[in-house]
């Protein structure tokens, strides 16, 4: 029997790709891409079924999830991140299955729309054109690692008081400066983001736990969260919210039903 050889290649080196860099890439801009959310996984997210055209080979609930890379992340180790930007808003939505999976409108902060819905018996904040409203507090992040990258954090419903605990915990860093004490921006310093199991009389699923690490230790580090801070204030970085995958989930965490 006729056996042949394996063809054996080098890598390319890596001066050639650089003599090339960017190339074929167009005119891209942020609208062209993707930022990637942060999920918890939950039993019912596709990506832990195998039968499942979104499963994701290695997937347990209480994993973390990154939406485009389809990285994973064990919960309970964690990840670290730098909080780089903090926005809070008012999305409309239709119920799943009767829109496009996009938000109707968003609202900032400051509208008064949460004063025009009435609670529903499943507790949802209904408009009077039926549609609902949920609060949403969006961290946008970057991941550490050997190549940092930036993410979305989206929480909603049980792990808003996530949120105000994580951001009552920026608030309060205190340095002392040439002219006193004064508070830092969010992105000078690393958190640990992990997941635990919470309940409620509604039932039991796995949310966010944050812990913060210490003050940024590489000035390139800080200087990368310090743009993506920027990006995300000028309105440079548009966030295309959708139709949370985790069936029954509308709190960013990830129920255990």
């Amino acid at each position: 029997m006729n056996q042949v050889a394996e063809k054996k290649t080098a890598p390319l080196p890596a001066n050639m790709f650089e003599d090339d860099a960017a190339k074929g890439l167009g005119k891209i801009g942020q609208e062209d891409l993707a930022l990637p959310f942060l999920k918890i996984l939950g039993q019912l997210s596709p990506e832990v079924n195998k039968r499942d055209g979104k499963y994701v080979e290695g997937a347990e609930p209480g994993m973390i999830f990154n939406s485009v890379t389809g990285d994973l992340y064990d919960g309970v180790k964690g990840i670290d991140v730098v909080p780089c930007f903090y926005k809070l808003e008012y999305i409309e939505w239709k119920d799943r299955g009767e829109g496009p999976g996009a938000p109707v409108a968003i609202y900032d902060s400051s509208s008064d729309i949460m004063s025009k819905t009435k609670a529903d018996a499943n507790y949802k904040d209904r408009l009077p054109n039926g549609n609902y409203i949920e609060k949403t507090a969006s961290h946008f992040v970057l991941i550490m690692g050997d190549n940092p990258s930036t993410a979305l954090i989206s929480m909603k419903s049980t792990q808003l008081k996530i949120s105000r605990k994580w951001n009552s915990m920026m608030q309060s860093i205190k340095m002392q400066g040439k002219d006193g004490l004064f508070t830092p921006a969010s992105f000078s310093h690393l958190y640990q983001l992990k997941t635990v199991q919470q309940s409620n009389d509604k039932g039991t699923w796995f949310g966010w736990e944050v812990s913060k690490t210490g003050p940024i230790q590489d000035a390139n580090t800080y200087q990368q969260a310090k743009s993506f801070s920027e990006s995300i204030s000028k309105g440079d970085i548009q966030v295309k919210h959708g139709e949370e995958d985790t069936a029954k989930s509308t709190d960013g965490a990830a129920h255990i039903m």
